[in-house]
């Protein structure tokens, strides 16, 4: 599985709402939202990069209300 954090600006005061409809998206591991630079961060994944790019990035960021985002995808783990 290739996974990556997408961070996420919103327009202002929709940051919640926005990461509880991420929640429910295919592909979308974890959704919060957070303080910062970035309004929203959320963790997705899928079985291939392919995948990855060109369904479940792009339906993150489809969603009403996101103005920005980066997509960070995750190089390796580190075990405990």
């Amino acid at each position: 599985m290739v996974e990556a954090f997408v961070l996420i600006q919103t327009e202002v005061g929709r940051a919640e709402v926005i990461a509880k409809q991420l929640a429910g998206l295919s592909g979308v591991l974890s959704s919060e939202y957070v303080t910062g630079p970035y309004d929203v961060v959320v963790r997705v994944g899928a079985e291939s990069l392919t995948e990855l790019q060109s369904t479940v990035v792009p339906s993150v960021q489809q969603v009403t209300g996101i103005t920005r985002t980066l997509t960070c995808p995750i190089a390796g783990g580190v075990a405990p």
